[in-house]
């Protein structure tokens, strides 16, 4: 018996029995189904997080800092240390190789007010690199520039959304708002941009950083110094630099911490990954159930079909032909149950993400590896029975009732 006639011979098997063969198919559509959509949305999931990250630029180092209080400080007095200031900012570009810009920042959440409209929003002090050093834009008007920084001139910048909710119908360039009861005039409006990580421009003010500190706050120390490295390669190099200058300015590591963004997004990207395999493992119990499903289809089907096996061996048919039939069996009802399983879960992937809105990519690698497991499923519990039938004594078979 040749290959297609094994095949042609396979399928009136499985045709003879619609029902029983649908409902052993069904575990494998429901096993590779979840196989592609837990897939399709942990791959959404890592692709939308790197997108954030790299958004905010993969050459930036942010230094905060350290998490305890001053050497002989009580010991209950946990927090952020006040130790950076804007001249440590100004060293950082001055005094290092790699570092090409800094954008040191101070922030305060207060009350924001315009034309009877009152906003609890959270203020930022900066200087005129901000743009750069976090990628964003103006989208009309202009960002404050240093001469502003010299002068701690009363000028504010808003974010998308702050401005559409201040100023609904009308534009703010020229408007006077009031920060903490003190006025500012509106000179720009930063591009929408979304959340972006940990960050969100949208819902902010920026005002210049000596303004903030002079003016609103009473601070000269520094929350952030977001740094921006003059090549990627070098962001490294800029790291070490940035440690050894504060490490001499300050007299302790302790009392800044830096992170990198480029490693942030490495180690995200690799807990999305692995998330995602996890989810996968989980999903691929459900087609080692329909794998045993199969199985058990395939030995009543060899129990049902003993005399017809008797018959086959007793005309010519050998072991090597009836156990061929019989895997051939197997890996069709779970090829079809793939095939099938595929489009399910390419369906459920496009409605969860439509109703969740969280993003999903269907990639060609999903598609392989869930129809060679459920091949591999297949063919590993079809090996048994189809081996049983093979074995099978021709006078035995034919004996049977």
């Amino acid at each position: 018996m040749n290959f297609w006639e094994s095949v042609k011979v396979a399928l009136s098997g499985i045709a003879a029995n619609k029902l029983r063969s649908l409902l052993t198919v069904l575990g494998v559509i429901i096993g590779v189904g979840a196989v592609i959509a837990m897939l399709s949305l942990g791959e959404g999931a890592r692709v939308q997080i790197s997108e954030r990250i790299a958004g905010l630029g993969t050459d930036l180092l942010i230094i905060r800092p350290g998490r305890f209080g001053l050497p002989g400080a009580a010991a209950g007095a946990r927090g952020s240390a006040d130790v950076l200031t804007f001249e440590h900012a100004r060293a950082l570009v001055q005094n290092t190789s790699s570092i090409i810009r800094v954008a040191p920042e101070v922030s305060r959440t207060v009350t924001i007010s315009a034309g009877g409209t009152n906003l609890r929003e959270t203020v930022v002090g900066t200087t005129p690199d901000f743009t750069e050093v976090r990628r964003t834009s103006v989208a009309y008007g202009r960002f404050f520039d240093n001469e502003e920084i010299e002068r701690a001139s009363r000028v504010a910048v808003l974010g998308s959304g702050v401005a559409n909710e201040l100023f609904t119908n009308a534009s703010p360039l020229g408007q006077m708002i009031r920060i903490d009861g003190r006025s500012f005039t509106v000179i720009g409006v930063l591009a929408e941009r979304g959340q972006r990580g940990m960050f969100n421009t949208d819902d902010n003010i920026y005002v210049p950083l000596t303004t903030a500190q002079q003016r609103l706050f009473g601070t000269k120390y520094l929350g952030t110094i977001y740094v921006q490295a003059r090549e990627n390669n070098l962001v490294r190099q800029a790291e070490d630099e940035a440690s050894a200058l504060l490490l001499v300015e300050l007299g302790n590591t302790e009392l800044f911490f830096i992170q990198n963004m480029g490693e942030i997004l490495a180690t995200a990207e690799e807990t999305a990954k692995t998330f995602t395999f996890l989810l996968a493992g989980i999903a691929a119990i459900s087609l080692l159930v329909g794998g045993i499903g199969i199985m058990n289809i395939m030995l009543v089907s060899v129990t049902e079909r003993t005399r017809e096996i008797g018959i086959r061996k007793a005309v010519g048919a050998s072991g090597k032909d009836i156990l061929f039939q019989f895997i051939i069996e197997a890996v069709v009802l779970s090829a079809t149950g793939g095939i099938l399983g595929i489009l399910s879960g390419v369906v459920i992937s496009r409605l969860a993400s439509s109703f969740s809105g969280w993003p999903v990519v269907v990639s060609m690698t999903s598609i392989v590896f869930a129809i060679s497991l459920s091949l591999a499923v297949g063919l590993f519990f079809g090996i048994w029975p189809a081996s049983r039938a093979a074995k099978m004594d021709p006078i035995e078979a034919l004996r049977y009732e």
